[in-house]
């Protein structure tokens, strides 16, 4: 089946804690401090794969996460490196944060590797905090957290031409003739439920990429049938080919369709609909009412708009080579800047204030700030030391939690609890 969508669960690697230990051996008393650093976490990378063509690998497997660095040792041991991770994915790829759906990375153009999610960096072993007045440092730094993100994947064709058209007018049929694209062809509805993308090489003129987009129906524009997923792949399309059953072959008149599929556009995005539009009126071999010419009728009603109309068939090829010919002019004369959608979300802005998550209550008049990141931190640092205090005093002002205890209304002498420490706040 083809996978054009996925929803999966992410996670850069944390980093490895700062050790805390001394020097031991024989005939030194007094070796000082040799913890060393924790290693950096690895990082959670997106790659264009031109092996790939659907999202398929992502199906069935949702959570993703690089290495952890590990911790730092005695005698200065710096601690491994996580390893980073690569994620695999066709060009056209767009990641997008799953529950506001901003653009994270658009995998197409020059963008081929992008770093999502950078690894925690590692913690600084006590060997860093010794000083002339504090030469026996008893703390050392935990590693950042790893950093995590859950988001969606979306497959967005990369075509200049986009063919659109209500299902069994000809579209893959026309795709097939101008291209070398070998898409399933049979006379069913929705016989297409893949996009379906061909080269159009012409003699004399610049060629283009021309997408079959799966038939659309009313009320794709608000997910009827497969809409969104349909239409999803003509956002960066720079002009459309309407194709339209000028014979009416199959009882539906010609000018209504194309009224019916622009409003679908309109609905589903207004931008798409003002670009650049060709009508294709295929199969022109099966009129047989010389009284009632569509054509004409396709002309007067869409023309004065600004919106060309020319005769085709697919089945015989006449017509089509004036079609393509007029699409590589109008294609010359546009901005040849590729369709990339900008980043709207930067994981590095948004989740800063997640690494250390607490919270700050009140109950009978004391100030209870608890939070897994504290707890660990308490862990590692010695608060008997002035060194140490100062250190627990400087990691609550960069947190926020001294502005977040003054907004909950503290004031001097009152009690700060905090998993069995407890003191009174002053400035």
């Amino acid at each position: 089946m083809f996978a054009d969508r996925a929803k999966i669960f992410i996670r850069s690697g944390k980093g490895g804690d700062g050790h805390c230990s001394f020097r031991r051996e024989l005939y030194v008393p007094n070796g000082g401090p040799d913890g060393g650093d924790g290693g950096r976490g690895g990082d959670l990378i997106f790659e264009v794969d031109e092996g790939l063509n659907t999202l398929s690998d992502y199906r069935h497997r949702r959570k993703y996460a690089a290495g952890d660095g590990e911790p730092g040792g005695k005698r200065r041991c710096h601690g491994k490196d996580g390893t980073d991770l690569v994620l695999y994915v066709p060009e056209g790829t767009v990641i997008k944060e799953a529950s506001s759906g901003k653009v994270i990375a658009d995998m197409s153009g020059s963008n081929r590797r992008q770093v999502v999610l950078k690894g925690g960096k590692g913690g600084l072993g006590n060997q860093h905090f010794a000083t002339a007045t504090m030469q026996v440092p008893k703390y050392a730094q935990p590693g950042q957290p790893a950093r995590e993100l859950e988001v969606c994947l979306e497959l967005k064709v990369i075509a200049d031409v986009g063919l659109i058209g209500f299902p069994n007018v000809g579209k893959s049929t026309l795709l097939s003739r101008v291209t070398n694209a070998d898409p399933k062809i049979a006379n069913y509805h929705f016989t297409t439920l893949t996009p379906n993308l061909g080269v159009v090489d012409l003699e004399g003129a610049k060629g283009f990429v021309m997408a079959d987009i799966p038939g659309l129906i009313e009320g794709a524009s608000e997910g009827v049938g497969l809409g969104h997923e349909f239409l999803r792949h003509i956002e960066r399309t720079k002009l459309m080919i309407n194709v339209v059953d000028a014979a009416g072959s199959e009882g539906r008149d010609p000018v209504d369709d194309i009224h019916k599929i622009n409003a679908e556009l309109e609905a589903y995005n207004p931008e798409i609909a003002k670009r650049p539009q060709v009508i294709a009126a295929n199969k022109t071999d099966l009129i047989y009412d010389p009284e009632d010419d569509p054509i004409e009728r396709l002309k007067k009603e869409f023309e004065p708009e600004g919106i060309p109309v020319f005769p085709i068939s697919g089945a015989t090829g006449k017509g089509v080579s004036e079609l393509l010919y007029y699409v590589s002019r109008r294609l010359e004369d546009m901005d040849q800047t590729p369709v990339v959608f900008e980043q709207e979300y930067f994981p590095e802005d948004e989740l800063i204030y997640e690494e250390l998550p607490y919270t700050v209550s009140v109950e009978d008049g004391v100030y209870i700030v608890e939070g897994p990141k504290i707890e660990k931190m308490l862990g590692y640092t010695n608060l008997d030391s002035e060194k140490g205090f100062a250190f627990f005093q400087k990691f609550l002002k960069e947190t926020g939690i001294l502005d977040e205890l003054e907004n909950k209304g503290i004031q001097e002498g009152d009690t700060v609890k905090m998993y069995g420490l407890q003191f009174d706040y002053y400035k």
